[in-house]
């Protein structure tokens, strides 16, 4: 299944951004749903998981109380509130799903093309 991120953009320092990961009106189907993102001449990241199911939640320590996942069951729909957005965080955001509760990305399928997200300072 092709997932697809939508909802980037370029913002300043402060502001918020909400991204969208869905997989073309196919249902998502994964235990775990995932951003990722990857910074130019970095190594991708985790950012945040969610059960599926459960809607239990992770955060990486660098987005704690700033970024929120969340999901639409009923529109098969992955979100990422984000806010008081830094500079740092700029990077190509991602979606993903695994059948297993990780952060490992290499563990993860079905990565689609990611949403630039750009935060001025």
């Amino acid at each position: 299944v092709q997932l697809q991120a939508s909802g980037g953009g370029l913002v300043q320092a402060g502001g918020s951004l909400r991204l969208s990961c869905g997989a073309s009106g196919r249902a998502l189907t994964w235990y775990t749903m995932a951003w990722f993102r990857q910074a130019p001449g970095k190594e991708r990241e985790f950012v945040a998981r969610i059960g599926w199911s459960t809607g239990v939640t992770l955060y990486a320590d660098s987005v704690k109380g700033r970024f929120t996942i969340s999901r639409d069951n009923a529109k098969n729909t992955l979100f990422l509130q984000m806010n008081s957005l830094k500079p740092e965080d700029t990077a190509v955001y991602y979606c993903a799903g695994t059948d297993l509760w990780t952060a490992a990305s290499s563990l993860y399928a079905s990565w689609g093309q990611g949403t630039q997200v750009t935060v001025s300072s």
